[in-house]
C-alpha cells in the first residue's frame, strides 16, 4: 500500500506541475500578465545529459527526471516535473512559426491562368474548430488584350511560378491577439488570386485557349484537400476575401456549403465575409470603350467576361436573373438570394468603384460634378445596404480593410470591425440543421425568416447593422489616412475636403452654423 501510495503521489505531483506550468505558458501566449514568483530555497538541478533530437524548427528537448529527489527534497522534484511540462508544452521549447506555408494543389489538372499550378497557404492551429479561407483579390481580365495586358504587367496574379514559399498574415489573418483579437488562433488558409475571373471560371487551358480560368474550380480543389488536413473536425469556416475576392465570397459561400453537405459534413457551419466587394452597376462618371479593365464599364465588363471564362455561378441567383446572370457578379442583387451568413464590409465612397466610375482623384482638386456623382454614389450605395443586417460602412474613400493591420483601429458609431464581426458570429445561433437544408428560407433576405442560422436579437453594446449617416468622404475620423498623391504627404481632414472642392462656408450655410464652428467640429472629427 505503501508503494501504490507514493505512485498517486507522484501521479498528483505530475498532473499538478503539468498544470501550474502549462497555464502559466499560455497565459503569456496570449499576452495575459504573470506575476513573478519567489525564487526557489534550493536550485532547480541541472538539465544533465540534455537530449535535443532534430534540428531546426523542429528541434524537441528530452529533460531526464531524477526520481530519488522525491523523499530527500520535494522542491527539487516539483523543479523537475515543471521542466518536464516545458518539453511537453510546444510553445515554450520551440519558436512559434507564425507564417502561413505554399502547399501547390495535389491535382495538377486545377491551374492558374497561365498553366501554373494553383495552390494555397496554409498555418494550422492544432485543437482549434475554426478555419478561415480567405480570397485575395485583383480586378479582372475579359478577352484575350486586357488578359495579354494583365499578364505582362501583374504576372503574380495569373501565375504562381514567382509565388514565395511562406507568407506572414496580417489583420484578420494575423497571428498575433494584439492585431486579430477574435481570429487570431483560429486555422489561417490564404488563397493567391491567379484566375483572373472574381472567382467564378471553371476553363482549362488548351490549345485552342490561351489562358485557364478556373477560379471556382481553385476553391472546390482546395476545400477537397483541407478536408485531409483536418477542416474535417471543423464547427466554423468562414470564407472571406476583399476586393473581387469579396465577390468571390458572394459566388461561391453557398457552394462550398453545398460541397461540404455532399461530403458528408453538415455540421460545419459556413460563413461568409465579403469585403469591398459590392460594387453597383451604375453609370459611369464619363463613359469609355472597353480598351482596358479599369475603364470598361462593370456590367459590359462582366457580360464580356462571362463568356470568355466559362462561369459557374450559384444556381439560385441564375434562376433569378435568367437571361441576365451577369446580375450575379453584383452584391445587392445577388445578396437576397444566399441561403449561408454574410457580413458585408463596404467602404461608402469605395475608390475601385470610383475608379471603375472613370473618376480619378489625382492630385487636382476635385471638380464640381465629380463631388456631386461621389455624393450620390455614397447615397446609392446606402440605399443598397439598408437591408443588410450584418454591415460595418464607414463613410470613408479606401478600398479593402479586413487584413490591414489598422482594421482594428476603423470604427463606426464606436464600435470597431472586430468587434462588430464577434457580435455577429455570437449572434448566429448554433442550429444543428445545416444552412442549406431544403426547407430552409435565405438567410440573408431579411422579407424571409431564417430557420437555420437565424440572427439572435443583439445584444446591448453588440450592434450588428453599423452605417456611417455623414454625407461626405471621411467625415468619420477613424478613416485611415489620405496622402497626397503628389507630395505623399498625410492630408487633415480639412485639407481633404478642400482638396475635394468642399465650400466650408456653404456647408456651414446650409446647417445654420458659423464656418468656424463647423471647421473646429470637422477638426475634433465630429
Amino acid at each position: 500500500y505503501r508503494r501504490i501510495g507514493t505512485l498517486l503521489l507522484l501521479h498528483s505531483a505530475i498532473l499538478l506541475g503539468l498544470f501550474h506550468v502549462g497555464a502559466l505558458e499560455a497565459r503569456k501566449l496570449r499576452g495575459g500578465r504573470v506575476q513573478p514568483r519567489r525564487a526557489m530555497q534550493s536550485p532547480p538541478l541541472p538539465y544533465r545529459d540534455r537530449v535535443v533530437e532534430g534540428t531546426g524548427a523542429g528541434v524537441s528537448e528530452s529533460f531526464p527526471l531524477d526520481f530519488t529527489a522525491v523523499e530527500d527534497n520535494m522542491e527539487n522534484f516539483i523543479s523537475q516535473i515543471k521542466n518536464l511540462s516545458k518539453s511537453l508544452y510546444p510553445c515554450s521549447a520551440q519558436k512559434l512559426d507564425h507564417d502561413m506555408r505554399l502547399h501547390f494543389l495535389k491535382n495538377s489538372s486545377v491551374t492558374c491562368n497561365d498553366g501554373s499550378p494553383a495552390g494555397y497557404y496554409l498555418k494550422e492551429s492544432r485543437g482549434s474548430r475554426r478555419w478561415l479561407i480567405f480570397l485575395e483579390g485583383g480586378w479582372y481580365c475579359f478577352n484575350k488584350q486586357t488578359c495579354g495586358t494583365r499578364y505582362q504587367t501583374m504576372t503574380k496574379l495569373m501565375s504562381s511560378t514567382k509565388w514565395p514559399l511562406t507568407r506572414t498574415g496580417t489583420g484578420i489573418l494575423s497571428p498575433q491577439p494584439e492585431e486579430n483579437p477574435y481570429w487570431w488562433n483560429a486555422n489561417m488558409v490564404f488563397l493567391p488570386y491567379c484566375s483572373s475571373d472574381v472567382w467564378s471560371g471553371a476553363t482549362a487551358k488548351t490549345d485552342q485557349r490561351d489562358y485557364a480560368f478556373m477560379g471556382s474550380v481553385i476553391i472546390e480543389e482546395v476545400v477537397n484537400e483541407l478536408l485531409t488536413k483536418g477542416m474535417d473536425n471543423a464547427k466554423i469556416l468562414l470564407l472571406a476575401g476583399s476586393s473581387a475576392g469579396g465577390t468571390g465570397v458572394l459566388l461561391n459561400v453557398d457552394r462550398v456549403a453545398e460541397q461540404l453537405e455532399s461530403r458528408g459534413h453538415r455540421e460545419i457551419q459556413v460563413r461568409g465575409l465579403a469585403d469591398s466587394g459590392w460594387f453597383l452597376d451604375n453609370k459611369q462618371y464619363r463613359t469609355s470603350d472597353c480598351h482596358d479593365t479599369a475603364s470598361c464599364a462593370p456590367t459590359e465588363a462582366i457580360r464580356r467576361g462571362m463568356r470568355y471564362w466559362g462561369c459557374v455561378l450559384p444556381e439560385h441567383c441564375s434562376q433569378t436573373h435568367v437571361g441576365e446572370e451577369w446580375n450575379c457578379f453584383f452584391g445587392y442583387k445577388i445578396y437576397p438570394t444566399l441561403k449561408s451568413p454574410v457580413f458585408v464590409v463596404q467602404w461608402l465612397f469605395d475608390e475601385a468603384q470610383l475608379t471603375a466610375d472613370n473618376v480619378h482623384l489625382t492630385g487636382q482638386p476635385v471638380q464640381e460634378g465629380q463631388l456631386r456623382y461621389i455624393q450620390d454614389l455614397g447615397h446609392q450605395l446606402r440605399n443598397t445596404l439598408k437591408d443588410v443586417p450584418a454591415l460595418f460602412a464607414p463613410a470613408c474613400l479606401s478600398h479593402e480593410v479586413i487584413t490591414r493591420n489598422y482594421w482594428t483601429d476603423i470604427q463606426v458609431k464606436g464600435t470597431s470591425l472586430p468587434r462588430a464581426l464577434h457580435c455577429w458570429h455570437r449572434g448566429l445561433r448554433d442550429d444543428k440543421l445545416h444552412p442549406l437544408s431544403s426547407d430552409s428560407s435565405h438567410g440573408n433576405n431579411p422579407g424571409q425568416s431564417n430557420k437555420t442560422q437565424p440572427l439572435a436579437p443583439p445584444q446591448r453594446g453588440c450592434p450588428l447593422h453599423l452605417i456611417d449617416s455623414c454625407p461626405w468622404p471621411h467625415c468619420n475620423p477613424t478613416c485611415p489616412t489620405i496622402r497626397d498623391k503628389i507630395s505623399g504627404q498625410e492630408m487633415s481632414v480639412i485639407q481633404f475636403l478642400k482638396h475635394m472642392g468642399f465650400d466650408v462656408a456653404k456647408m456651414a450655410q446650409k446647417q445654420g452654423m458659423d464656418p468656424t464652428k463647423l471647421l473646429g467640429m470637422l477638426n475634433n472629427g465630429n
